[in-house]
């Protein structure tokens, strides 16, 4: 499947910019079922400064803010080539060992609340690939998707006891379960192409797991699947700061208001 790709992210800051750096992880990789064919970033009142490839084979684009700037906007399209591998992306790459994705984070660790739902998933007696089936049906079911309730610092715990989170809550507290469950886990951020609508108002994320004879497999726990060729890798990571789209830092002022624009709409491939 051939997926076009709109991303256009502006900052507003309450007063003239006196310096500012920003990290954008906004390229797709490639990877298994998954090939870049275009992919074009521009920017008003910002301009890039380097590119590398971060510890989880990120792609991150540094840009500074032009100097007395007031808003700042950042502008992605491009084509994707996906495939449809049942969620499946296989060995693991990249320069952290797998291990590293067994230890908890301050947005994973599991309290209380979240080590009571663990023991509710394992007193079914399922392992592996179909205890992680069991754990996302669990999540889907007891914490309800909603918006505007959670925020980029809510914790696996909080959105457990709260009862109520977005894609990103339900991917942390998938990882959170899944390590206490000795098996290495991660977060993905990304895009998936809706069926209902094509402009969105957010990226998307989910969660990987890593299964012996399969390597890392996806769930998107919010729609109850294993991503398929509708879904755009970007970026993965122990939790959402290491894929987050965008961190950034700034001197004199600070945003103010943030909006984000995203579409993506299936194209044909010309034979």
């Amino acid at each position: 499947m051939r997926l076009s790709i709109r991303h256009t992210t502006q900052y507003r800051f309450k007063e003239p910019v006196v310096h500012a750096l920003q990290r954008l992880r906004l390229t797709p990789k490639a990877t298994q079922g998954q090939k870049i064919i275009d992919w074009k970033m521009s920017y008003e009142n910002a301009q890039k400064e380097l590119e590398y490839d971060d510890q989880h084979f990120n792609t991150v684009t540094l840009v500074s803010v032009n100097q007395g700037a007031k808003d700042v906007v950042v502008q992605c399209e491009g084509l994707v080539d996906t495939e449809d591998n049942a969620g499946v992306i296989g060995q693991h790459a990249g320069n952290l060992p797998l291990w590293s994705f067994t230890g908890q984070t301050r947005l994973t660790k599991p309290g209380p609340e979240l080590k009571r739902f663990i023991r509710d998933v394992s007193s079914t007696g399922e392992t592996g690939l179909d205890a992680l089936h069991a754990l996302s049906d669990h999540i889907r079911s007891d914490v309800e998707y909603r918006t505007g309730e959670t925020g980029v610092h809510t914790t696996a715990e909080d959105a457990v006891k709260l009862g109520r989170g977005v894609c990103q809550d339900h991917a942390h507290i998938f990882i959170g379960a899944a390590r206490a469950m000795d098996i290495p886990a991660r977060y993905v951020s990304g895009y998936l192409m809706m069926n209902d609508r094509i402009d969105q108002e957010a990226t998307h994320a989910w969660a990987e797991a890593h299964i012996d004879g399969l390597g890392w497999v996806g769930f998107d726990i919010s729609n109850g699947i294993s991503p398929d060729p509708r879904y755009v890798r970007v970026a993965t990571g122990r939790d959402y700061n290491d894929a987050s789209p965008i961190t950034g830092i700034s001197f004199g002022t600070q945003s103010d208001e943030l909006t984000v624009d995203v579409a993506v709409e299936q194209q044909t491939i010309q034979q």
